[in-house]
């Protein structure tokens, strides 16, 4: 199968601009729901329902810490700019036109090869070929991949989530654990906190009127929401202790002269969790970007790197004391850049069942 193709731009749909439109209805309709969870909770529930002031008081800080927390996190991941291939690995024209007469595969591998010469890049095809992408013409760093929603190359790309309208990749990870593991506690915190007043409704002692029925859905809302929020939670605090994307999870990352192992980016628990929540303590928990790197390259284990001794991480900055077998750690260094792409095919159902009701359509793309 050939390495290239044809991808002409001007065969896009011209309702280019409608499609983008469209993917802000889930995140809408996330929104009405919070929106409406504020006056059920604030209005409904701590105004006319609770009567003691103190216990109103304290339902009302807490509700609103959880609230700011979940929004701040929420934010964050929709609105932080996705990752993109930096323009060094674009290839120019000319090499491109040597990739589309090119006779073979072979020719391709190695006109491909050639060119990455030079790029911090180890992954590689199932047919050993450089990794690269048709349709933005460039080189795609390690563990970048193409949405085909997004209609870029992104780097370290999870997947594209529709309840967030952004693809889930490098630059904003941190911020979607987190929006999941505050969402789950704002739910949980409702529920618990409603509970009472909805087994008075139940019992036919709640007063209040209509306003009785906000109640009732809230808790049953949140208490939703939050059995759909654990299992996604827990299955990426799961992938953040490996150091793997649900990509990788599904399809394993292919090393130049190794071959493929689901494990070959992990450092051990406690550094694949600092990779993504950074080394200071103070800011795990807050929607800050603490990530270590610029999502271009990413420490190996040490059976990867002997087959590419060339292989540098200068573009993540200086690196710290070895960590585990052999492998240096970047620090901190956010560098500004954006691009995007897809994988997960059929296989991304599992994902989709663990939040089909509040999270999780994986775009499917071709694997180069």
């Amino acid at each position: 199968m050939s390495l290239t193709g044809n991808y002409d731009q001007k065969n896009q749909p011209t309702c280019h601009c409608c499609f983008r439109l469209l993917r802000w209805i889930p995140v809408a309709f996330i929104v009405a729901v919070i929106s409406w969870s504020y006056f059920a909770y604030v209005v409904q529930l701590c105004f006319f329902s609770v009567t003691s002031i103190p216990e109103r008081v304290i339902l009302l800080i807490l509700f609103h810490l959880f609230f700011t927390m979940f929004l701040w996190s929420y934010y964050q991941t929709i609105f932080t700019a996705i990752g993109t291939v930096p323009p060094k690995f674009r290839i120019p024209p000319s090499e491109v036109e040597k990739l589309n007469r090119a006779e073979s595969e072979e020719a391709q591998k190695r006109i491909l090869e050639a060119f990455a010469r030079e790029l911090p890049v180890v992954n590689r095809t199932i047919t050993g070929a450089v990794r690269y992408c048709e349709k933005c013409q460039h080189v795609k760093p390690d563990r970048c991949h193409h949405c085909s929603v997004c209609g870029v190359c992104v780097l370290k790309m999870d997947h594209h989530c529709p309840w967030v309208g952004n693809c889930i990749g490098f630059s904003n990870y941190k911020f979607f654990i987190l929006f999941l593991g505050y969402a789950l506690a704002f739910c949980l915190y409702v529920a618990l906190s409603s509970l009472p007043y909805f087994l008075q409704f139940w019992q036919g002692e709640l007063e209040g009127g209509m306003g009785r029925f906000h109640i009732v859905f809230l808790f049953f809302i949140a208490a939703m929401f939050a059995v759909s929020l654990v299992s996604l939670f827990v299955y990426h605090i799961y992938l953040v202790t490996l150091n793997r994307t649900t990509l990788e999870a599904f399809r394993a990352p292919i090393f130049r002269g190794t071959g493929p192992d689901k494990n070959g980016f992990s450092l051990g628990r406690y550094s694949n969790f600092q990779e993504v929540f950074g080394d200071q303590k103070v800011l795990w928990f807050l929607p800050i970007f603490t990530s270590f790197g610029d999502g271009l390259e990413y420490p190996i284990q040490a059976q990867h790197q002997r087959t590419h001794p060339s292989t540098s991480y200068a573009s993540m900055g200086e690196t710290s004391a070895s960590v585990g077998d052999g492998v240096s750690y970047p620090i901190r260094c956010m560098e500004d850049e954006e691009d995007t792409e897809s994988l997960l095919g059929a296989d991304s159902r599992q994902e989709f069942e663990i939040f089909s009701r509040t999270d999780h359509l994986i775009a499917a793309d071709d694997i180069h």
